[in-house]
């Protein structure tokens, strides 16, 4: 699929023209005769002779951006002098810090902060260890736990790697939620030393969100740890992604005048998002739901299942259909992808029923063309952030943790999920709803509050705990 120059791949080029001319109108040329788009443009310096000028451009991809590079080195009289990646400019000695919210500007301040008078306070956790909710950072900090298994769509590149993503995460904890995150970044595969990790630095944090754990270990760690632990455990790659699905299905289907106990929808991708959107579709009333991974559809008469696989084989798929992916989608309502790029066509969106519901979630490289599926389907939802409805996990996971901190819950139980997805899905007014706004922005301001406030009150009622396979 065809990208669009993007703000992610957006470089400084700091160069030097001739004075006077049309040299500042050659640049911009240039730039877009590359196929880039030219965001700004500064000049730094100006002499008789020379100007000095930052050319900000966006790019495709870092091909694109040399390919740009050079249309400008061709300019005669032009001389670069440096080329930055606004990105990695942005993540130069990470994106977070730890900052003191006490003042310590004399010594009655650092004896209270610190010793003697810190010792006061330790004493009183030492006799109730509850108290440490309330008199120290555990009630709004979180860790967020990666082995660097399955970052993003990058796959299994380590724990070092994975640090810029899990910083990410913090910062928009803190961003969308005041919540202080701190990334743990685990140089361990082994389920027994990434849950014994996990525990053993328990007591420092209120919650812990798992992310980017490969499957299906990530459903074992999960498991484990919220048995261990009595603070709330919750992988997002999981639960975060259900969430934003179903608020978004709800609001879709209520676009297209259309039920979810009544549709048949199809779902390709059965690893650990496929598992937690399916589970949530069910509690949420989905009676006909056909999965398919890249061996096909999942049913009881397959060899290869494991727990996970078992697990829908027995809950989906009622009338046994043991076809590919193209025989599933035809004549289905809804698809939701959360799987491979490319794999499905215009024409297999057009088999669907009337007035289908395409969540092609995929990246950055979706199921299916966003542009092909739209001439198709009545509602189409992505995961990229230049098509409408957008389905991000930042929508569902500060709202989440804002709330389970807040009711100082111990569990995550499928009734907060479910009233999560309500509350988000509620953000969007009926005079809002439309087929381009089916689930609101994620700087929308109401986001996190609804989410935090509806997480809160289910976790003041009498919720079963989330049960896995």
């Amino acid at each position: 699929m065809a990208t669009v120059p993007s703000v992610s791949y957006s470089i400084t080029v700091r160069l030097e023209v001739p004075a006077g001319g049309n040299a500042v109108s050659l640049l911009t040329h240039a730039v877009e005769s590359a196929g880039g788009v030219v965001t700004a443009l500064d000049v730094t310096n100006a002499g008789h002779e020379k100007l000095r000028i930052d050319v900000t451009c966006a790019a495709r991809d870092t091909d694109h951006a040399q390919a740009i590079v050079d249309q400008l080195e061709a300019i005669e009289g032009v001389v670069i002098h440096k080329v930055s990646d606004r990105t990695f400019l942005m993540h130069l000695g990470g994106k977070i810090e730890m900052v003191s919210k006490v003042p310590l500007r004399n010594r009655d301040e650092l004896s209270m902060a610190y010793t003697p008078g810190v010792a006061r306070v330790s004493m009183a956790i030492a006799r109730n260890k509850e108290d440490a909710r309330r008199l120290t950072i555990k009630r709004n900090t979180v860790a967020v736990v990666t082995d660097g298994s399955a970052v993003l769509g990058l796959g299994n590149i380590g724990p070092e790697a994975a640090l810029p993503v899990m910083e990410g995460k913090a910062a928009l904890f803190k961003r969308f939620a005041g919540i202080d995150a701190w990334p743990i970044c685990l140089d361990t595969q082994d389920v027994d030393e990434i849950v014994r990790t996990v525990e053993v630095i328990a007591p420092g944090f209120g919650g812990i969100n798992l992310e980017d754990i490969g499957a299906p270990r990530c459903f074992e760690v999960e498991r484990r740890l919220r048995e261990l632990l009595d603070i709330p455990v919750f992988h997002d790659d999981q639960h975060g992604t259900a969430i934003c699905v179903l608020a978004a299905l709800t609001n879709a289907l209520r676009v297209v005048e259309k039920n979810i106990e009544d549709v048949k929808i199809t779902m390709a991708g059965a690893g650990a998002a496929g598992y937690a959107v399916l589970r949530l579709l069910l509690a949420a009333g989905a009676r006909n739901v056909i999965v398919c991974d890249y061996l096909g559809a999942v049913h009881k008469g397959r060899e290869d299942l494991d727990d996970s696989l078992r697990w829908m084989a027995d809950n989906t798929n009622a009338e046994g259909y043991a076809g590919d992916l193209r025989g599933a989608v035809k004549d289905a309502d809804v698809f939701v992808g959360v799987s491979a790029p490319g794999i499905l066509t215009g024409d297999d969106i057009a088999s669907m029923a009337k007035d289908p519901v395409v969540f092609a979630l995929a990246n950055p490289e979706p199921e299916v063309s966003p542009d092909d599926a739209r001439e198709h389907a009545a509602v189409v939802a992505t995961g990229r952030s230049d098509y409408p409805n957008q389905i991000n996990n930042v929508l569902a996971f500060p709202g989440v943790f804002r709330g389970l901190l807040d009711a100082q819950a111990s569990v995550v139980t499928e009734e907060m999920l479910l009233a999560a997805a309500g509350a988000l899905a509620a953000v969007v007014t009926p005079e809002e709803l439309g087929p381009n706004y089916i689930i609101p922005s994620v700087f929308h301001p109401d986001v996190a509050t609804a989410v935090a406030a509806a997480v809160r009150e289910s976790a003041g009622g009498r919720a079963r705990g989330f049960t896995e396979a």
